[in-house]
């Protein structure tokens, strides 16, 4: 899967034969797009990585800042969750 991600990476949105500005700002704000998406997935490909290590080591559903365990509603939402909700709301503060 990381591959993929790579691959679109380097993927061009435009050809490169602009006709006129406002196809030249299409192309941009494309561009633009294409690689915020890319960073998203490549950002949450290594929260995936991270929990899968996490379950190897045994330490997954184990908050990494304060060692109690993270509640099963928040796995439940957010399953590559590395933190409890305290300790990630005040890491985030």
């Amino acid at each position: 899967m990381s591959s993929q991600l790579l691959d679109l990476a380097h993927e061009k949105v435009s050809d490169g034969q602009v006709q006129d500005s406002g196809d030249e700002a299409l192309s941009l704000t494309m561009e633009n797009l294409q690689n915020s998406l890319q960073q998203t997935e490549m950002d949450e490909l290594k929260l995936i990585d991270g929990a899968l290590n996490r379950i190897d080591k045994g330490e997954y559903g184990v908050c990494l800042d304060c060692g109690t365990p993270i509640s099963e509603r928040r796995l439940e939402t957010f399953p590559y969750a590395a933190r409890c909700i305290i300790c990630q709301e005040a890491l985030e503060k």
